[in-house]
């Protein structure tokens, strides 16, 4: 099993900035990709960017790219990933959850392709 704890939400005025983090727990060592998807009130869950560990790759949206950036902790322990989010808009207000999967996993940007999730963290961009 592996645990996920999101950090540092909150509210901030459009064209600011904010760094979500997600630390995990447990079997961290079986983890293959992170993600942050995000669901705003009456929508779905949508992805919003992506990390796989074999090979460092990321992946964003196109809503997002440009303005958020995925990274990981130094230590490439598989503790802890980061949403570095600039230039926010007010439409990027959402719960913002992360997940993560434990096996070999082709797509990277469904819910249903990853077995963990996060409790949530809101990011509220005011106009």
């Amino acid at each position: 099993q592996v645990q996920l704890v999101e950090s540092g939400g909150g509210l901030v005025q459009a064209g600011g900035s904010v760094r979500l983090s997600c630390a995990a727990s447990g079997r961290t060592f079986s983890v293959y990709a992170m993600a942050w998807f995000r669901q705003a009130p009456g929508k779905e869950r949508e992805f919003v960017s992506a990390f796989r560990w074999s090979g460092g790759i990321t992946y964003y949206a196109d809503s997002v790219k440009g303005r958020f950036t995925i990274s990981r902790d130094n230590n490439n322990a598989k503790n802890t990933v980061y949403l570095q989010m600039n230039s926010l808009k007010p439409e990027d207000t959402a719960v913002y959850f992360c997940a993560a999967v434990a096996r070999i996993s082709r797509g990277y940007s469904r819910p249903n392709e990853y077995d963990y999730w996060g409790q949530g963290t809101q990011v509220t961009v005011s106009s």
